[in-house]
Formats: C-alpha cells, sequence, structure tokens
C-alpha cells in the first residue's frame, strides 16, 4: 500500500476541492465500471476529477490497460509489462461517451512501447467510434511520443481528433530525473510535426502541451520552455502544480504561490498562445472543451 505523500508544510488553501455533484459522479463510476474501462481521472488521483464529471460532462477516458511500459517518477500509473489489447475497448468507449452524453471526450493511453506503433491505430480507431455513436462531442487526444514515430503520429491525425495533446511535462533540465525514458526534443518535434500536419489539413485542430510546477524547476526555465512551445506553434498549454501520488513518487519542491501561475498565464497570451490555463489545480484536461462549447470545430460556422 503506497504512503501518504511527505510535503512542504500544509496544504495552501488555494489547494483545496470543492467536491460538487456527487450523484452526477456516482452515475458517471457506475458505467465505468459496467464498460470495464479505465479513466486517467482515477488513475492520476486528479483533484478535479468531481468538477468534470459531475458539473462539465467531461471525462478523460485511458486506453490499452493500466500497466505503462516506462517510469516517470511523478505518475501513479502501474509499471510493468502490458496485457494484450482489447479490441472492443474503443467501442466501449464510445459507447460510454454516447450513453454520458458527454459534450467532450479526451482520450488517452499509457505509453505501450511493446507495440509497434506505439498504440496510434487503437487511438484512431476510438475517435473514430466516438464520431459514429456521437457525432457533436469534441475529441482531444492526449498521445504518447510514439518513440518519434512520425507515421504513427500520422495515423492519430489521419482520423481527426479536435485536439491533439501531448505533455512534456516538465523542464528540459529535470527529464533525466523526472521523465527518465523519454526526451524533450522529440516532443517537440512531435508538436512541431502537429502543427505542420493542422496547417495543410486541418486548421481547425488545436495543438496542446502542458507541465506540471512545484518538482524544481525555476519560473526562468518555465518561461524558456514556453518559448519553446510557441516555437514548435503550440496553440494550448496547461500548467498545474505537481502534487505527488505518494512518498515513494517523486518529492514535491515547492507549492507555487497563484500570483505565479497568473504571471504564466500573462505571459502566455503575450507570446501568442491562443488559451493558457494556469492555475494550481490545473491538469492536462481541465476545461479540455472550453474552446468548442461541446460542440466539435467541425460543425461550428
Amino acid at each position: 500500500m503506497a504512503r501518504p505523500p511527505v510535503l512542504p508544510g500544509p496544504r495552501p488553501e488555494w489547494l483545496k476541492i470543492r467536491i460538487p455533484a456527487p450523484e452526477v459522479v456516482a452515475e458517471v463510476e457506475s458505467l465505468i465500471r459496467e464498460q470495464r474501462l479505465v479513466t486517467v481521472c482515477e488513475e492520476a488521483r486528479c483533484p478535479n476529477l468531481h468538477e468534470c464529471w459531475g458539473v462539465h460532462r467531461t471525462a478523460t477516458f485511458m486506453l490499452m490497460g493500466d500497466t505503462c511500459t516506462r517510469h516517470c517518477g511523478f505518475c501513479n500509473v502501474g509499471k510493468g509489462r502490458p496485457g494484450e489489447l482489447d479490441p472492443q475497448e474503443p467501442q466501449r468507449v464510445a459507447e460510454a461517451v454516447a450513453r454520458l452524453g458527454l459534450r467532450f471526450a479526451v482520450v488517452t493511453s499509457v505509453n505501450r512501447d511493446d507495440l509497434e506503433d506505439g498504440g496510434a491505430g487503437h487511438f484512431a480507431t476510438t475517435i473514430q467510434w466516438i464520431r459514429t455513436l456521437s457525432p457533436p462531442c469534441g475529441i482531444e487526444v492526449l498521445i504518447p511520443d510514439f518513440k518519434g514515430n512520425e507515421a504513427a503520429l500520422q495515423t492519430v491525425l489521419g482520423a481527426r481528433p479536435d485536439v491533439l495533446n501531448h505533455n512534456v511535462e516538465t523542464v528540459p533540465h529535470l527529464y533525466r530525473r523526472v521523465r527518465p525514458d523519454a526526451d524533450y526534443e522529440q516532443s517537440l518535434t512531435l508538436l512541431l510535426r502537429t502543427a505542420t500536419w493542422r496547417d495543410a489539413h486541418s486548421p481547425d485542430l488545436r495543438v496542446k502541451s502542458g507541465i506540471m510546477v512545484g518538482l524544481g524547476e525555476t519560473p526562468e526555465q518555465v518561461l524558456e520552455l514556453m518559448a519553446d512551445w510557441r516555437r514548435s506553434r503550440v496553440d494550448i498549454a496547461t500548467i498545474g502544480q505537481y502534487l505527488p501520488p505518494s512518498e515513494l513518487h517523486l518529492p514535491l519542491h515547492r507549492f507555487v504561490e497563484p500570483s505565479e501561475f497568473d504571471m504564466y498565464a500573462r505571459k502566455g497570451l503575450e507570446m501568442g498562445f491562443q488559451r493558457v490555463e494556469s492555475a494550481p489545480l490545473v491538469r492536462s484536461s481541465y476545461h479540455a472543451g472550453n474552446d468548442f462549447g461541446g460542440r466539435s470545430p467541425r460543425n461550428q460556422a
């Protein structure tokens, strides 16, 4: 059993969580169990689960099991050898989206470096099923780096998600400690390739990325990273407070003040981002549907 995290002092007031709409949350939980699905909301112990499920009617589904092939020090998802892909999973996710009447669905996955395409085909099939069963629903995919496999990225983009999200997670200085199996430049290349494809094929697509703060980075390093994002033509940025799931995970260096988050949001808009979600409780999928009002851009005038 994981031990509770060791925090640098008591949790400040701005990190306290309200729990709205418990009856709607119970409905979502029941359907998730019935459909044998995994959500990153639960796996990552997201502090916004009740708000997203109960108020905004958004959920983040995690494909391809609950075991990851990588060893990121911040992540609560299990590590090891994953099982076989479930070919029925994409349809079950789409059925859950339809039954819940979701306005916006986020689909992510564990890293599956054991698969030739990293699971890109599974992502594409899931998008296609959601489009079939819930045409008005907006779709964001939060994808791994596919080990730099450009063909895998093209497979996902060809299914036409509304948002392509890939998180760099932290500043390059901390990569060896935070993301030992990943490469910062490879992630930036993926984002730039996505933006290049968008400009050529689907101008409504939004390119998105996110990081956590409080792991030991400096504000100057965060701003340098944000400049790297803009050079990769990222449209939407998310910045939130890292909270260790247990004391077995990377330690928290500091609670970041709300004024610092506000600074990142202000600077980001000055840099040219279309939207910057920067606040202590922001997570990658937080307010994911804000740009679309519950409708796919392809259905808007």
